[in-house]
């Protein structure tokens, strides 16, 4: 008999599909004392380690290079993580200390390591999951059984695991896994944002997720966030030939009235930028610039910033390109911005923070923004992430202008700059709200955290409240605001959104023409009148049915 299971939606479209569930984890390595184990002293278990952790690290630096967008990045991290001279020196010393084999040294360094990062809470807290995953590639390697990784049954399959590390979700084959199906994670996980970027359905959080087993059918509605069991073969037949629609865009944002909304991308390298012009993106409005400096232990030269810049700019000749400052701090320390002792990085030292300590950083990265902008004909904006004060945004755009570059914006990232809007764009010339960090600092909740799923969503009515405050006091100035979170990728979201007073909206270019279609089918007034809906419910969930509710003649036809 048929069941539903029920979750948080993270990635839209319907597929049937058979479950293969992730294999078991790799087993923990047994204590036993280094001379009885086959090693021929400390220095030859130090050599093993330093080896395997090699080994995994430039295997997943690899698997980066070939990557492109959210994936590199995410590859990129766990790399570094790989070569975290924190989690090799613990491991050394274990070995010298405790004489213990590598295999038991790594685990034991990386366990407390990952409970360090825990206690910290999020963003932070969410590398804990990361250092996990390479203890056990670095275990595997050591001890020769099959590291951790997605499974390859040789046919279409739907994923179920507790949740996916990073490095797993990155290497996602859409043709090979049809649905994603977790009971971890929530609507902002590195698991949602990439297969949302994939174009994997997905649920997230889902209760009883633990309870399917290989081998059985099951249809996933990523939009709807259920798991159908046991469903008839009408049902699967019919889900697994939902073709997911190809919709034209023709490059242009509006609503059914004519009503002006950009459809931007979130580019984070030149491979992504050609994505982004495929799918017709009216520019850029978030350019990430961390993938020029994650992995370094020292910061990259002007000359090689403008270079990379460069390769971006140049897919966006005349068109609009958001380029986001080094957004390094929490998950993302670099250690010549960022100390590696803060008591809680995700309340630390981040974002336009790391200004204050290096602010010779900061002017060269502007330099080369300011220079790569000079190379190309792209209409170059750039903002600074985690803005929290007026003074703050003061001092970006002076920075700003003194290299020359006249559009300087905040991201609206931190409650307080929400609330406080209306001075912080007085000399911010535009904002984007980035409500992935939004939504985790107003509502105190890890977006790892299945439990907490209900929280990690911008449907929370407490964030689309902030949303609007932030649009009220960019109003005052004549300032646009942006959404460049993944609010801006979901289609029924996206009306509401634009009713609150968002004038641009820059998501994953997939989503780009479902979000364009579903806003050509609406006017502006009833854009206000579904914020208005929203915002009336006591929670995410209301908030989201009752938009479903109301835009049921739109998203129906489109097979939203």
């Amino acid at each position: 008999m048929s069941s539903i299971l029920t979750g948080a939606p993270v990635s839209p479209g319907r597929a049937a599909g058979v479950v293969v569930t992730m294999p078991a984890p790799v087993p923990e390595p047994p204590v036993v004392a280094l001379d009885a184990s086959g090693v021929s002293g400390a220095d030859d278990a130090v050599s093993r380690l330093g080896a395997a952790t090699s080994a995994v690290r430039d295997r997943l630096e690899a698997q980066a290079a070939q990557a492109t967008g959210t994936a590199a990045d995410v590859l990129a991290v766990t790399a570094a993580m790989a070569a975290d001279p924190t989690l090799a020196v613990d491991a050394e010393r274990r070995v010298r200390q405790a004489a213990a084999t590598p295999e038991r040294a790594v685990w034991d360094a990386a366990n407390a390591l990952a409970a360090q990062l825990e206690q910290l809470g999020p963003p932070l807290s969410e590398r804990a999951r990361d250092v996990r995953d390479v203890r056990d590639r670095i275990v595997a390697e050591l001890t020769g059984v099959r590291p951790p990784g997605v499974p390859s049954p040789g046919h279409p399959f739907v994923l179920v695991a507790d949740d996916l590390a990073p490095a797993d979700t990155a290497t996602l084959d859409p043709e090979a896994v049809v649905a994603v199906v977790t009971s971890g994670g929530g609507p902002t996980s590195h698991t949602a944002i990439l297969a949302r970027a994939l174009g994997i359905p997905a649920v997230v959080a889902v209760r009883g997720a633990e309870d399917l087993a290989d081998g059985e059918t099951v249809v996933v509605d990523g939009a709807a966030g259920t798991v159908l069991r046991d469903p008839s073969d009408a049902e699967a037949e019919a889900a697994r030939h939902a073709v997911r629609v190809e919709r034209p865009f023709d490059g242009r944002g509006r609503t059914a009235d004519g009503h002006r909304v950009e459809l931007l991308a979130n580019v984070a390298d030149p491979g992504a930028a050609q994505a982004a012009v495929a799918a017709h993106a009216e520019g850029v409005g978030l350019f990430r610039t961390e993938f020029c400096f994650l992995g370094r232990d020292v910061e990259p030269t002007v000359e090689e910033q403008v270079a990379a810049y460069r390769g971006v700019l140049a897919a966006f000749g005349g068109r609009k390109v958001v380029v986001r400052t080094l957004d390094a701090g929490a998950d993302k320390p670099l250690p010549f911005v960022t100390e590696d002792d803060e008591p809680n990085p995700a309340l630390g030292v981040r974002g336009l923070r790391t200004a204050v300590r290096h602010p010779e950083v900061l002017d060269r990265q502007l330099q080369a923004i300011a220079a790569a902008a000079e190379a190309e004909s792209a209409d170059v904006w750039v903002m600074a992430p985690m803005v929290t004060t007026a003074d703050e945004a003061r001092s970006f755009a002076a920075a700003c202008e003194a290299r020359g570059l006249g559009r300087s914006g905040a991201m609206i990232e931190v409650p307080a700059a929400a609330l406080r809007s209306r001075w912080v764009f007085e000399h911010a010339t535009f904002g984007s709200i980035g409500t992935n960090d939004l939504t985790q600092y107003a509502m105190a909740a890890d977006r790892m955290l299945g439990d907490l799923a209900t929280l990690s969503t911008s449907w929370q009515p407490a964030v689309l409240e902030l949303v609007r405050a932030t649009c009220q006091g960019a109003h005052a100035y004549g300032r646009p605001v942006g959404v460049c979170g993944e609010a801006a990728a979901d289609a029924v979201l996206a009306p509401v959104l634009v009713g609150l007073g968002v004038t641009s909206l820059s998501m994953t270019p997939r989503a780009i023409a479902d979000v364009a279609a579903v806003l050509a089918e609406v006017t502006f007034a009833r854009c206000r009148e579904l914020a208005r809906v929203a915002l009336e419910q006591p929670d995410a969930d209301a908030a989201r049915s009752a938009a479903r509710r109301e835009l049921a003649d739109v998203l129906e036809p489109l097979g939203l």
